[in-house]
């Protein structure tokens, strides 16, 4: 009689809905999904059918995810082989996602379990039953998703018409009747630190400002009796708040406004003037004065193809190279990035602006708030560059040759006094260190290569590439020092150059410096 007894089969009842509308009753809906569950069980109990007390209750979770405490916890307990039957009362109780069913399928599989459906009656284990599972899903994740487009919709429809669509409920109002009410003593506080920002002129101030007054957040007590807010205001918080168009009687969506149902608290006026200083203030902490590498022209450079080329940078051997990149054009992906390294076309502009101004910086560069005064627009195209001066309506052309030098362009543009802002410091540097290598070799003290190369602390093989730097002709360091160097002629350019020759003639050809000192370039 024993070998004939049922297998025990451990059954757990999954119970979920989508709300939590209902679920404070005595008795709700996932008590009803429970109860039916647990009556078909009672009616297998021939076949070894037995509930474990464990329950696996998801109130308030959408069917679209596995992101469900109570599911987790049941897939836990399958893959720790303590249940063998999953019962629902739908299957869309379960999911509403063909690709989580999958997912759930497999383990079930994996650990020899199953599931049943208490009002739709089929077999997993067999083919007809999967087929007509996947149908079963397939409409239930079809309802979903047209449910969710039907919500969408109407959501788009509402804010269109100015209504309020819920969401958290923003300072200087509440809402009454599904609508936005002003709170007289909460306005005056949104007034108060729109006008102090304007005032300070940094949020950073302004949230100093609020707590040194003691001006605090939004107090919100939920159903539970938890408080919230009620605390300093964050900064993440108040540039939220000040560019929050629901002040102006405003309604958002999809990045449109909408006339609101509601009355704003926030003049037009004073609304623009703190989104113009916020924006202001985002371009200078961007590319802030005090940086160590400002990109004096960010914002007001183009390409020839009419991109805006925007800073970037690359790091190598811990030293960092500052670009202009072209913005990716998405109408135009064909067209080629272009990068100009930052501190060519900065000191060329720096050079025609204190032509411009009359001005002299004494080798260092303007600040960024001059180049944007008298500078509206830099355009660069392969065979020149256009200055726009602010104080101009036709660009000024300079005449350039940008040349590729490995990974990156070199702008070579004639000028009287280009080449004084064109030194090069780390190119002079190394025609220093080379001269400084000549001396060592020349030093009493140092009778081999071997010993002058480590009292320099270099390598024999550094140092000697080194020295024969210090033989360049003179016109070609002279041009160097000055700044008169092709544009192709750099520090890693120098450095890596073997096999200089002994005759000035011939490392005037190799190097690009002509055949006479006087045809030098400029």
């Amino acid at each position: 009689m024993r070998q004939n007894d049922p297998k025990r089969r451990r059954c757990a009842i999954y119970t979920r809905k989508s709300t939590e509308e209902g679920l404070e009753q005595s008795f709700n809906s996932l008590d009803a999904q429970r109860e039916a569950c647990g009556a078909f069980i009672l009616s297998q109990a021939h076949e070894g059918w037995e509930a474990i007390d464990e329950l696996y209750d998801d109130g308030g979770y959408s069917g679209g995810s596995m992101d469900r405490p109570g599911l987790e916890a049941l897939m836990a307990d399958v893959e720790a082989g303590k249940v063998d039957v999953i019962v629902v009362y739908k299957v869309d109780r379960l999911t509403r996602s063909l690709a989580d069913f999958a997912r759930i399928v497999d383990i079930l599989d994996e650990k020899g379990a199953s599931f049943v459906s208490v009002t739709q009656a089929f077999n997993t284990t067999n083919s007809m039953g999967r087929l007509t599972l996947n149908v079963l899903l397939s409409f239930a994740q079809f309802e979903r998703e047209v449910t969710s487009e039907r919500i969408r919709d109407k959501i788009a429809a509402s804010k269109k018409r100015g209504m309020w669509m819920g969401g958290v409920v923003p300072i200087g109002y509440e809402v009454k009747d599904r609508k936005l009410h002003i709170v007289p003593e909460e306005a005056d506080k949104v007034r108060t630190i729109f006008n102090r920002y304007l005032e300070l002129g940094s949020v950073y101030l302004l949230q100093a400002d609020l707590i040194e007054n003691s001006i605090l957040t939004k107090k919100r007590v939920l159903k539970d009796g938890r408080i919230l807010g009620d605390k300093n205001f964050s900064r993440g918080a108040l540039y939220q708040m000040l560019g929050n168009r629901i002040y102006l009687g405003e309604i958002v969506h999809q990045g449109e406004a909408y006339p609101g149902e509601h009355k704003g608290i926030i003049d037009r006026e004073t609304f623009e003037r703190v989104r113009s200083l916020m924006s202001t203030n985002r371009v200078r902490h961007k590319y802030r004065r005090h940086a160590a590498q400002p990109s004096l022209l960010a914002g007001i450079i183009w390409d020839g193809e009419g991109r805006r080329m925007t800073p970037d940078h690359a790091s190598k051997n811990g030293k960092r190279y500052r670009y202009y990149a072209s913005q990716v054009d998405k109408e135009r992906l064909e067209l080629p990035i272009h990068r100009l390294p930052a501190g060519e076309i900065e000191k060329l502009v720096s050079h025609e602006l204190a032509q411009k101004t009359g001005s002299s910086w004494q080798g260092a560069t303007p600040s960024r708030e001059l180049v944007l005064q008298h500078i509206a627009k830099v355009t660069v195209h392969a065979d020149r560059i256009e200055l726009l001066f602010t104080d101009a309506d036709e660009p000024m052309t300079i005449e350039v040759a940008l040349i590729s030098c490995g990974n990156e362009v070199r702008i070579d543009a004639p000028s009287s006094n280009w080449s004084e802002a064109r030194r090069d410091p780390s190119l002079i540097k190394l025609i220093v260190r080379a001269h400084q290598a000549r001396e060592a070799l020349n030093e009493r003290a140092n009778s081999s290569i071997d010993q002058a190369a480590s009292s320099m602390e270099l390598s024999k093989q550094y140092f000697c590439r080194l020295l024969r730097l210090a033989y360049l002709a003179p016109d070609i360091t002279a041009a160097i020092l000055d700044g008169k160097q092709p544009p192709h002629i750099n520090r890693q350019f120098l450095a890596r150059v073997n096999n200089i020759p002994d005759n000035w003639a011939e490392q005037r050809a190799m190097l690009g410096f002509g055949n006479r000192p006087d045809n030098l370039a400029a």
